[in-house]
C-alpha cells in the first residue's frame, strides 16, 4: 500500500502518517525502487492503534508508551484486540442511537440529558404547577450532572406518588414572601426531614467541595424563609445521618430537600 492508501484505509490523513514518521511514532517502511513507501498489514494495524489511542484522549507520548508494550505481541493478538475494541464501539453507538430515537419519539421537556435512573424518577413525580416542585426537578437535574447516584433516585422512588410530598411543596410555596422568622418554618422543616427515607441518607456521598457548593447553590435559589426551611432540613438530616452511623456521607451539603423525597 502507498501512503494515501493506508491513510484512507485507517481513516487518517497522509499528513498525519508523515507526522507519525517524523516523531518516530510510526516506523517509516522501506521504499520501493520508484521511491514510494510500501506499507503492509502490520503498518495498518499499528496506525489504527495510534488513531484509536489518540481518540481516547491519550497524548502522543502516552501512545508511544502503549505501543512499546505491544512491540513483542503477535499480530493476531493485536488484531483480536482491535476487533474487540471495534465491537465495543458498535455497541456504544447502538445504545446511543437507541437513546436518541427515544428522545426524538417523545417530547423534549428538559430531562432528555439526564441519567435513565433520574429520568424514571422525574417521570413518576406529581403533575403540579408548584414553583417549589419545579425547583426540585431542576436541583435533581443539577445533582445528576455532578454525580448523583442511582441509589438516591431509587430510594426516592416510593415517594413519587405520595400526596404528602405535594402538600409540602405547596406549604413551601406559601412561604415565598414570608420573613425568615415565620412560625411556619420550624414545623414544615420537621415534616420534610421526617419524610426522608433512611435509604437516602445511606446513599448520600461524603461531604466535599462539590457537595458543599451544591448545598450553597440550593439555599441561594430560595427566598429567605424558604431557604431557612431547607437549611433546617439539612441540619436535621445531618444529625440523623450521624446518629445512624453516617452511611456513605452526611446530610449536609446535599441540599436537604432532596433527602425528604423531592423531585
Amino acid at each position: 500500500m502507498r501512503i494515501g492508501e493506508i491513510a484512507a484505509l485507517v481513516g487518517v490523513t497522509p499528513r498525519a502518517v508523515r507526522h507519525y514518521h517524523h516523531i518516530g511514532l510510526l516506523a517509516e517502511p522501506a521504499r520501493r525502487a520508484n521511491g514510494y513507501r510500501s506499507y503492509g498489514v502490520r503498518d495498518a494495524v499499528l496506525l489504527a492503534r495510534i488513531r484509536r489511542l489518540t481518540e481516547l484522549g491519550l497524548g502522543l507520548d502516552e501512545v508511544r508508551e502503549v505501543l512499546a508494550g505491544d512491540a513483542g505481541r503477535a499480530l493476531g493478538d493485536v488484531l483480536r484486540e482491535l476487533d474487540a475494541d471495534l465491537a465495543r464501539q458498535e455497541r456504544e453507538i447502538r445504545e446511543r442511537r437507541k437513546r436518541l430515537a427515544g428522545l426524538m419519539d417523545g417530547p423534549l421537556d428538559g430531562t432528555e440529558s439526564v441519567s435513565p435512573a433520574l429520568a424514571e424518577l422525574l417521570a413518576a413525580g406529581p403533575v403540579t404547577g408548584s414553583p417549589s416542585a419545579a425547583k426540585d426537578r431542576e436541583h435533581l437535574m443539577l445533582l445528576d450532572t455532578i454525580g448523583g447516584g442511582s441509589e438516591i433516585y431509587a430510594a426516592l422512588r416510593p415517594l413519587a406518588g405520595d400526596p404528602a410530598v405535594l402538600a409540602l411543596y405547596e406549604q413551601l410555596d406559601a412561604l415565598a414572601a414570608a420573613s425568615p422568622d415565620d412560625p411556619r418554618i420550624g414545623p414544615l422543616a420537621d415534616r420534610m426531614a421526617a419524610l426522608a427515607p433512611d435509604e437516602v441518607l445511606d446513599a448520600i456521598p461524603a461531604d466535599g467541595p462539590v457537595m458543599t457548593g451544591f448545598g450553597e447553590a440550593l439555599l441561594a435559589d430560595y427566598t429567605p424563609a424558604q431557604a431557612e426551611v431547607v437549611r433546617r432540613v439539612m441540619v436535621a438530616l445531618t444529625v440523623r445521618s450521624r446518629s445512624r452511623g453516617g452511611g456513605r456521607g452526611r446530610g449536609r451539603g446535599r441540599g436537604g430537600k432532596k433527602e425528604k423525597g423531592a423531585w
